[in-house]
């Protein structure tokens, strides 16, 4: 089960909800969405694809060529059509019901007769095929007969909720005579206008069922009015929220009982098994709840206020039903959860409107932990587009219900295209309502702060505080505040020194890695490294934790880290504050900060600036890694490449990359505290925000400036990689980074070798890098050879070996990719290539899922988006640059190339062709073999040039041709050893140990 895949059918915000969670399933290895949108393609497990979904031998035939193990299907009109019961014929699991069961949505006329002899409360109803009987009943009918529904399917427009019985008969005229519905409305049934039990007591209630039993999910409400208070015209939804807190438990069993069971139940007995997601129109009336109508799918938009709440897995579930064990993989939902959605859609919906306006403001309402599904949207210009009425929908899922509108609307504000519109009310009779939970109580836990949870984690971390405890401390947490004895110390003449800090978007990448125990580490070193720039022995700290819900686990390893982070610095954890705040922070986001508290002997305190002189040395202390500073930077570059965090790292640490860019800041205090109080530092500067050029002058005087040689320390590899990927320039790396230096001293030439001796005792890795002279211009700080040092030490530095960086083309099966990957791939096989990108002009080829599998960053640039082939070439090579590529191997790319193209990659870009070239160019090789009688062919690998295959040979392997041979059969064993000449080539092209010259001819070196 584990290596399931599942073709989801449909293409809009429903599905843009069902398609996000399946792919979360463990057990699903590709969600393929036909026909897929912009917003269902995460580049691992959703996959667009282009099927014909009215063919329906097309799609089964597509299933079983990709072993597809089960299909969802979205919206009515393929169940109505009976696409479930040619896929069960053809040994294909379907969830959803066959096309006998799907007339409970197809036929409201059906639907209607079926309640009636199943016993199952609807309003009184009359059906009609001649509108003057229509309306003879409307006008003399003895209940309010305003409600007129098209009997077909009509794309959830069907209804009419008329305010006058004229109105009503008007509607009536307007499906039977005008045909305004088209079939749909060659029946109509007109019915009772309910009252409702109260203010706006109208829902949808869904469950699964496996034809036997139902598994009903919590109660959600849609939102049809096109306008603020529910005014204006019907429309496919503007919005709901969920859980609808003013049903009683009494009332969902009702539901459940008497009417999905019983339709469960009628429908087989009548010989229409029902499997799949039925979904029930409930009205709360005086006498209890009421259907209004039956559909045979997921509801748009309830389903993307569910999704988010499914804490179990759907693919299981939806397995199970089509199996007959629901009862085995019953759904779970989380109860403590609110989710409400905002739908978008175009300026004139449900009329007519435009479409390709460009849509902007995605990522940024996803960045607040907002989820956006797409409906109504494309990708054009390689921009995302309007391509429907109901564009997208915005959900934010939190404590209560009050936070996820807050949330939510503020999100759909982000959002901006030509004429975009929303309703701002969502939820507004509940949000209004002082009675706003089921239990119609409010509570701090309903407001979103758990106070049990803050309980559990003070006594969680009580141990770890107290672990840290010193002479001096005399107080336990839990106090009001901290106390600190300085005269148990024996400090004579003191002085104190607190600084205060935090660490900054560090944060995202522990939130993206998922490892929060050494953020902390991070946090206490930016505070006791920049009071140890005074020369203050830190003496206690104290944290700031805010988050907006408290996760006790995560919370615990953050003081962890801070427990581990005072220990390295030998100071005491006396207190801290955890601020749970909904509303401020989004689900678990949460943002730290510190406050240290040290102490100096007025005599020795730090920096003498007095006492620095010209021809004093500079060392510096080397730095873990980044430290805490620059990540924003880093973060926008990670993004801007389309690189991963759990790739692979590319520094060889056997990490990914996230966990090494999560290396915690180095704490110098046990280092250098004792050279301090002898005497022996004139001055010492924390290398953070603003680099070696901005804090270095910190503790110079006017007078003098520091001169830095970047050759005189190992420089870290992880600078060099974000100066190349990145472009930065060295005076920008200078300034936001340290460079591999996380703290410098400034101290007499006399001491130098005494220092020395004693940093390395200590486990420092310490180097003289500079000295301080006497002011020359207007910069304190000057580094030379900062270029090349940064150059090396990602090319060159011993121990580190870059690979260089691949990208595969593909238009297909991907065979010869495959290979590529299994080489490179391969430890034994030391590979100078790393695949970091694999490329294609179709979206739903097998080639892309090996990729996936391998952990390989995927794209699609689809060929058919652009007008002409310089246009999509020049997408192609902007993606290329973007992701730092700098080789790029054809394998059964099926597009020609332009000469422009061709020219940037010259010498940098593969292809392999299946015969001895240069004989047998072109298309037709196997069949040009056969028929030119030859005993020998085989394959070439070859540099591309703007002649096709006339490029420069690298490799080739031979392969005899049989008597009776077919293109078949030659083709299937020349296959066997492009395997290995393809990578044979890569590797001579990314060791250099081959070289195209410019007059076209191979250098071999």
């Amino acid at each position: 089960m584990s290596s399931a895949k599942v073709l989801l059918i449909g293409s809009g915000g429903r599905e843009s909800a069902l398609a996000w969670k399946l792919a979360q399933s463990a057990n699903v290895e590709a969600v393929y969405v036909a026909p897929g949108n912009a917003g269902t393609n995460d580049g691992r497990k959703m996959i667009n694809v282009d099927l014909n979904l009215k063919d329906f031998d097309s799609v089964s035939n597509w299933c079983k060529e990709h072993s597809v193990s089960l299909v969802v299907v979205g919206p009515e009109d393929p169940l109505a059509e009976g696409i479930a019961d040619h896929l069960s014929k053809k040994g294909i699991g379907c969830f959803g019901p066959s096309a006998s069961a799907a007339e409970i949505e197809s036929s409201k006329d059906f639907a209607k007769q079926f309640m009636l002899r199943h016993g199952i409360p609807t309003a009184r109803f009359q059906s009609f095929t001649n509108a003057d009987e229509a309306c003879q009943h409307i006008m003399s009918a003895d209940y309010a007969a305003l409600v007129v529904k098209a009997s077909g399917l009509a794309a959830g427009k069907g209804v009419v909720v008329a305010t006058t019985r004229e109105e009503a008969c008007q509607a009536a005229r307007s499906m039977l005579a005008d045909k305004i519905f088209g079939t749909a409305g060659d029946t109509v049934v007109v019915e009772e206008l309910f009252a409702g039990g109260g203010s706006f007591s109208k829902l949808p209630i869904l469950a699964f069922t496996d034809g036997e039993s139902v598994a009903m999910m919590p109660p959600a409400q849609d939102h049809k009015r096109l306008g603020v208070g529910d005014t204006g015209p019907n429309t496919g939804g503007m919005g709901a929220y969920c859980p609808y807190p003013k049903i009683s438990d009494a009332e969902l069993q009702f539901v459940k009982d008497k009417i999905l069971q019983r339709t469960v139940d009628g429908m087989k007995k009548e010989g229409r098994k029902y499997i799949g997601v039925l979904y029930a129109g409930i009205m709360l009336t005086r006498e209890g709840p009421n259907v209004l109508e039956f559909n045979c799918r997921f509801g748009d938009p309830e389903t993307q206020s569910l999704m988010p709440l499914l804490s179990s897995d759907l693919y299981l579930t939806c397995k199970a039903c089509v199996e007959g064990r629901l009862k085995e993989f019953l759904p779970e939902f989380d109860e403590h959860q609110t989710t409400l959605g905002v739908v978008l859609v175009s300026g004139g919906y449900p009329g007519s409107y435009k479409k390709d306006l460009e849509i902007t403001g995605i990522s940024e309402a996803e960045a607040h932990g907002l989820i956006v599904f797409h409906a109504g949207t494309k990708m054009k210009d390689r921009k995302i587009v309007t391509n429907g009425g109901r564009v997208l929908a915005v959900v934010a899922v939190d404590t209560d219900l009050f936070t996820a509108s807050e949330r939510a609307q503020k999100g759909a504000a982000q959002i901006h295209f030509d004429g975009v519109f929303y309703r701002t009310d969502i939820g507004f009779r509940v949000l209004h309502s002082s009675k706003t939970r089921r239990d119609s109580t409010f509570s701090y836990i309903s407001a979103g702060v758990d106070i049990a949870a803050g309980n559990e984690l003070v006594e969680n971390i009580k141990p770890l505080s107290k672990s840290t405890h010193r002479k001096g401390c005399i107080s336990e947490l839990g106090m009001f505040g901290a106390l600190f004895d300085m005269k148990a110390l024996g400090y004579q003449d003191p002085i104190l020194v607190s600084g205060t800090d935090g660490v900054g978007t560090k944060l995202k990448v522990a939130h993206a890695v998922g490892k929060h125990d050494t953020i902390g580490i991070d946090l206490v070193a930016m505070c006791v490294n920049d009071i140890l720039a005074h020369g203050a022995e830190p003496l206690f700290f104290l944290d700031y934790f805010a988050t907006g819900k408290l996760h006790v686990g995560l919370t615990t390893d953050v003081v962890r880290g801070i427990t581990e982070g005072c220990k390295q610095a030998g100071c005491a954890l006396v207190g801290g504050e955890t601020a749970e705040m909904p509303g401020m922070y989004a689900g678990e986001d949460y943002d730290i900060a510190g406050f240290a508290v040290g102490a100096v002997e007025r005599s020795k305190m730090l920096p003498r600036m007095q006492d620095i002189r010209v021809d004093d040395v500079v060392i510096g202390l080397a730095s873990s890694g980044l430290h805490s500073n620059g990540y924003s930077l880093v973060r926008r570059l990670i993004e801007k490449k389309e690189l991963r965090y759990d790739m692979p790292s590319p520094f060889k640490t056997g990490n990914t990359l996230g966990v090494d860019l999560l290396t915690p800041t180095k704490i110098y205090v046990n280092s250098l505290l004792p050279l301090m109080r002898e005497g022996k530092v004139k001055a010492f500067a924390h290398i953070t925000g603003g680099g070696l050029l901005e804090n270095l002058p910190r503790v110079l005087p006017e007078h003098l400036e520091i001169r830095l040689d970047a050759k005189s320390w190992v420089m870290p590899p992880v600078f060099g990689w974000l100066s190349e990927i990145g472009n930065i320039s060295e005076k920008e790396m200078a300034r936001t980074f340290n460079c591999g230096i996380g703290a410098v001293l400034v101290i007499n030439k006399s001491d130098l070798q005494l220092v020395l001796d004693r940093l390395a005792e200590s486990g420092e890795k310490a180097s003289v890098i500079g000295v301080v002279e006497q002011k020359s211009g207007l910069d304190q700080v000057r580094i030379k050879h900062l270029k090349a040092a940064l150059a090396q030490s990602w090319k060159k530095v011993p121990g580190v070996t870059r690979k260089k960086r691949v990208a595969v083309l593909i238009s297909g099966t991907g065979t010869n990719l495959q290979a590529l990957i299994d080489h490179t791939k391969n430890p034994a096989n030391n590979s100078a290539a790393e695949i970091v990108l694999v490329l294609s002009n179709k979206p739903d080829v097998q080639g892309l899922y090996r990729a996936q599998q391998a952990g390989i960053s995927t794209k699609v640039i689809n060929h058919k988006n652009y007008k002409t082939r310089e246009e999509f070439d020049a997408a192609l090579h902007e993606s290329l640059l973007a992701g730092g590529i700098e080789i790029v191997c054809l394998a059964g790319f099926m597009r020609i190339l332009t000469g422009g193209f061709v020219s940037k990659w010259k010498g940098k870009m593969l292809n392999i062709h299946p015969s001895l070239l240069p004989s047998f160019k072109g298309a037709h090789a196997h069949k040009l073999v056969l028929e030119a009688g030859v005993r020998v062919t085989g394959c070439t690998v070859h540099f591309v040039s703007e002649e096709v295959d006339a490029g420069a040979i690298i490799v080739q392997e031979p392969v005899p041709v049989y008597p009776g041979e077919t293109e078949e059969s030659l083709s299937e064993r020349v296959k066997t050893v492009e395997r290995k000449a393809y990578p044979a080539a890569l590797e001579l092209l990314a060791s250099e140990r081959i070289q195209l010259q410019e007059n076209g001819k191979l250098l071999w070196k």
